[in-house]
């Protein structure tokens, strides 16, 4: 019979998948509190929440939500991380603390609907974020009229050479 207490627990973790663009599952055992707070910290200020939940509740949710099974990942102690918007700055972040900290591991994750793995984490990690996107992005767009003004531009900026030549030549 489950206790109001586990049940109001299962419908908090509906509540954050349904809210999450992005959940990390990480397997913290060997870090120090130290450690556990300087990473909570990292990935706070990367966009992210680390919660630690019972993998069995965990489950219940999941299946409730109709969500792709994630048993494989929900094995030993879990930490998860739920990103509510861009997953790649999250990402980075624990990638770098688990380069700094071989205790800290990448267990996987739900990215966009789908269930990845711990390459598949990594992977994200590397991509550009989405200001960095959107900047090239726009650079691309302006080079063509950035292209166009200077050609149109080229006559007006040859008459007005020719003309400060010419006022040159008659002050001289």
């Amino acid at each position: 019979m489950p206790t109001a207490t586990k049940e109001a627990r299962v419908r908090e973790i509906k509540e954050r998948f349904d809210a999450a663009e992005a959940v990390i599952l990480i397997d913290y055992r060997g870090l120090s509190v130290k450690e556990l707070e300087d990473l909570r910290r990292r990935t706070r200020e990367a966009g992210g929440e680390i919660k630690v939940y019972k993998n069995s509740l965990t489950e219940i949710a999941i299946r409730e939500l109709a969500l792709p099974n994630m048993d494989e990942y929900l094995q030993g102690p879990t930490a998860f991380v739920f990103v509510e918007a861009d997953a790649v700055a999250p990402a980075k972040a624990l990638t770098t603390f688990a380069k700094e900290h071989q205790a800290l591991e990448l267990k996987g994750g739900f990215v966009q609907g789908r269930v990845v793995g711990a390459d598949d984490v990594k992977a994200i990690a590397s991509l550009p974020s989405r200001e960095e996107l959107i900047a090239k992005l726009l650079g691309t767009m302006q080079n063509p009229l950035r292209g166009t003004v200077t050609v149109l531009s080229g006559p007006a900026r040859a008459f007005a050479t020719v003309i400060d030549a010419i006022a040159k030549q008659k002050a001289a």
